[in-house]
C-alpha cells in the first residue's frame, strides 16, 4: 500500500478547490474555516426523508443550477459535486486548466462506495418496476462506483489515467498516494486529486444501522462535499509553478481487531524517517476526529510519535461534519488554508491523520510552500 520509493522530485500541490457545506468553491471553504461558525442546518423533511434532523448540505447545489441542463438529467449528487468542483478548481487560475487537462492529465478520485443512494434507487426500481424494462437505464451509470470520476473527465477533458479509489474516510489519502505513484511513474504529468461524498437519506440510513455506540462513540452529523487538489511533478524551470506544498510522504495500513494506535504510530514513524522530519518540524496536525476508542487511539498515536513537538490543532469536523470519505481531503484542504494565514508555517511540516471505522489508517506529511505560493489565485 505504500507508495514507490521517493525520486529526487517530490510531487508538489500547487492548487485546491472545494464545494462543501460552507459553499461552492476554494474561497468559501476558507472563509468557513476562518468564521468558525458551523454549517448545519435543519434537513427540509419535504425533500430529504432521512435519518436524523440536520446535515452539512452544500448549500444551495441543485444540478441544474450548478451545471447547467445539458448532460444533467440522470446525473446524481455525488457525480454532481465532483463535476463542479473539478470545474472550480480548473477555473480558478489560468494555469490550473492549461496544465490540469489533456492527454497526460490525470484523475484519482477516492468514495466509500460511489453513490449508495443510486445503488439502493437502481436495485428497488429492478424488483418493482414495471416490465418489460424494470429499470431507466440511463441510470445504471450511477450505481457504478467510478461513475463520479468518468464523468468529471469527460466533462473537463482529462484524458489521462482516471481511478476510483474506495477508503473511506481515508480515501483523500488513497489518492493522494496513487496520485503520487503516477507522477514517479510518468503515467501523468498532472492529475486532479481528492474525494467525494454526497448525503442522500440511504447514506444516513446505512449510518444509523451500522453504529455501533461501544466502538464508534456518539454519532456525528452528517456533512457533504468534494475536495480536489492539482498535485504535479516539482519543476524548477517552471518559473509559475505555485508550490503550496510538497507532499514529503503517505503512509497507510491497517487496523487490525481495532489496533488503531499500533498501526497508526507505525505510519507516522515510517512517515518520519522516509520524510527526514523530526517531530519539532511539525507545524500543525489535523486529525480525523474520530469519536469514540478510534479516535482515542489516533489522538494517542499522534501525540506519542510527536512528543518532542508543539504543533498547532486542525480542527473542522464541528464546522461541516462527518464528510464521510471526502474527510481527510477536506483536511488537506483545511491545512493550506490555515498555512496560507500563518507566516511561521512556510517551510515546516503539517500532518494529516485518518482513520476509518473499516480499518484503515494513514497519515501524510505536507512542507507548506513559501508564504506567497498562493497569490496567483
Amino acid at each position: 500500500m505504500n507508495g514507490h520509493a521517493t525520486t529526487a522530485r517530490r510531487p508538489v500541490i500547487t492548487a485546491w478547490s472545494a464545494v462543501s457545506p460552507f459553499g461552492i468553491g476554494r474561497s468559501a471553504f476558507a472563509d468557513g474555516l476562518r468564521k468558525r461558525e458551523s454549517a448545519a442546518a435543519p434537513l427540509d423533511r419535504a425533500k430529504w426523508q432521512a435519518a436524523g434532523d440536520t446535515a452539512f448540505l452544500v448549500p444551495g447545489f441543485e444540478l441544474r443550477d450548478v451545471l447547467g441542463r445539458k448532460g444533467t438529467r440522470s446525473m446524481d449528487r455525488v457525480t454532481g459535486l465532483a463535476v463542479a468542483t473539478a470545474g472550480r478548481l480548473l477555473d480558478d487560475a489560468p494555469r490550473n486548466r492549461r496544465v490540469g487537462t489533456g492527454p497526460d492529465a490525470g484523475l484519482v478520485l477516492g468514495t466509500t462506495t460511489g453513490s449508495v443512494q443510486s445503488q439502493m434507487d437502481f436495485t428497488r426500481d429492478s424488483l418493482t418496476g414495471e416490465k418489460p424494462y424494470f429499470v431507466d437505464p440511463a441510470c445504471f451509470p450511477n450505481a457504478v462506483m467510478n461513475c463520479a470520476a468518468g464523468q468529471s473527465a469527460i466533462w473537463h477533458q482529462l484524458k489521462g489515467p482516471n481511478t476510483t479509489i474506495a477508503g473511506g474516510h481515508a480515501a483523500g489519502l488513497y489518492a493522494l498516494n496513487y496520485s503520487r505513484r503516477l507522477l514517479d511513474f510518468g503515467r501523468a504529468s498532472t492529475v486532479l486529486c481528492g474525494a467525494v461524498e454526497e448525503f442522500s437519506p440511504a447514506r444516513t440510513w446505512l449510518d444509523s444501522r451500522a453504529h455501533v455506540p461501544a466502538t464508534d462513540g456518539a454519532p456525528t452529523v452528517p456533512g457533504e462535499g468534494c475536495a480536489l487538489l492539482l498535485v504535479e511533478q516539482a519543476a524548477a524551470a517552471d518559473p509559475e509553478q505555485p508550490v503550496l506544498a510538497e507532499v514529503l510522504a503517505v503512509e497507510l495500513r491497517i487496523a487490525l481487531g481495532g489496533a488503531v494506535r499500533t498501526a497508526l504510530a507505525a505510519c507516522l514513524d515510517r512517515a518520519l524517517r522516509r520524510a527526514g522530519v523530526h517531530p519539532e518540524e511539525i507545524w500543525a496536525v489535523s486529525t480525523s476526529e474520530a469519536s469514540g476508542p478510534a479516535g482515542e487511539q489516533e489522538r494517542d498515536a499522534v501525540e506519542a510519535v510527536l512528543a518532542g513537538g508543539n504543533p498547532l490543532r486542525l480542527t473542522q469536523v464541528g464546522l461541516i461534519g462527518d464528510t464521510g470519505a471526502a474527510a481527510a481531503a477536506f483536511q488537506v484542504a483545511g491545512a493550506l488554508v490555515h498555512a496560507q494565514d500563518d507566516p511561521d508555517a512556510a517551510g515546516r511540516v503539517a500532518l494529516v491523520t485518518s482513520v476509518d471505522r473499516g480499518g484503515a489508517v494513514g497519515c501524510a506529511l505536507l512542507r507548506i510552500g513559501p508564504p506567497a505560493a498562493d497569490s496567483h489565485h
